[in-house]
């Protein structure tokens, strides 16, 4: 038998490749992928652990910032009327944190002004598919008085109404503070009676729903013999007490006010006819003869009123038609009054009894 060769079985090896080489470049090529996956890895949870600081510092700062403006988070389901709160404005209703919500009792904390005005407003809102902002007064749960500014947006999931979301913020010292400066800008600060320029912006808007009737000027008699004597300090007391008799004696009044040192005013409705404004007058006069007590002292005082009617004249002409009265009363001797009378025919205006 001729010799023959004998080629083993199995894979043929390659030239200048020794066996198991292929092996160990695959596993030094997924050694290298792992090590970079896992560097990628590792940088990735690197910038969530950064991300996570950061959003903590937001949070901690937002919270911080909300509780400092009292300012809430909330939300409502729709139509399930499931409320959320954030911790701020369990603390505006004084309720305990966390505490469940039923929206049928918080209601109740607002006033029925106010809830008619929410009610309409977030009807309103729903419906239109948009988003309102409000002042509104409540009682907490506590019994206290708190005013909150509420705002809201309605989101929408293919075009239904899902939830109502917003926030409220406890703006009870701003309230305080704008209801003082309009007081202060209305109102004058020793007597509490309007002052003159509120006056002055009721005379200009008299109009057909609010009439004016008369107009009656009062000026007090013997005020400086007061103030020159006793000094600055009783001749405010005294008009003080003038300010609470002309108030008092003037239920029926659209307004009384204080116009200037002494000078006081006070409009009546178109109700009143002749007879009763007289009457009105008359009252003044009466109150203003009483003697006035202050500090051990009983000092005497008096007024002269100066009554117009209201006509088809400017508001402007009212006052100084009711002002040359005035001065006919303090000509007749004072603690009387007079009704400015146009002379027909005549370029001057007197004023008659």
């Amino acid at each position: 038998m001729p010799d023959t060769s004998y080629t083993p079985k199995g894979p043929a090896s390659q030239p200048g490749k020794r066996v198991g080489q292929g092996s160990a470049d695959e596993q030094r090529r997924d050694a290298t992928t792992i090590a970079r996956l896992k560097e990628e890895l590792a940088a990735q949870a690197a910038l969530i652990a950064t991300q996570q600081v950061s959003l903590a510092h937001s949070r901690k700062i937002f919270d911080r910032a909300s509780v400092a403006a009292r300012i809430g988070v909330w939300e409502c389901s729709l139509p399930g009327e499931r409320l959320t709160w954030t911790d701020v404005i369990y603390d505006l209703f004084d309720l305990p944190r966390g505490a469940a919500l039923d929206r049928s009792e918080i209601i109740k904390c607002y006033p029925p002004e106010s809830r008619k005005a929410l009610d309409s407003l977030r009807s309103q809102a729903i419906a239109e598919r948009s988003g309102f902002t409000l002042d509104a007064e409540i009682t907490t749960f506590a019994g206290h008085s708190r005013w909150i500014r509420i705002t809201a947006s309605v989101e929408c999931e293919a075009g239904v109404p899902v939830r109502i979301f917003g926030m409220k913020q406890d703006i009870t010292e701003e309230k305080i503070l704008s209801d003082r400066m309009r007081y202060l800008a209305e109102f004058d600060a020793m007597t509490g009676l309007a002052n003159r320029a509120r006056f002055q912006a009721r005379l200009a808007h008299a109009d057909e729903a609010r009439p004016l009737g008369a107009l009656l000027l009062i000026d007090l008699d013997g005020f400086k013999a007061v103030n020159d004597t006793f000094g600055h300090v009783i001749g405010d007391e005294c008009l003080k007490a003038a300010a609470e008799r002309l108030a008092g004696g003037c239920g029926e009044a659209d307004l009384v006010a204080r116009v200037g040192g002494d000078e006081f005013a006070v409009l009546l409705g178109s109700h009143l006819d002749r007879g009763a404004v007289s009457g009105v007058a008359r009252d003044i006069i009466e109150a203003m003869s009483r003697p006035v007590a202050i500090r051990g002292q009983s000092l005497r005082l008096g007024a002269s009123v100066g009554v117009a009617f209201a006509g088809t004249g400017l508001p402007c002409d009212l006052f100084a038609q009711a002002d040359t009265a005035l001065y006919a009363a303090k000509a007749a001797g004072r603690n009387t009054f007079r009704i400015f009378k146009a002379v027909t025919g005549a370029k001057g205006r007197s004023a008659a009894a």
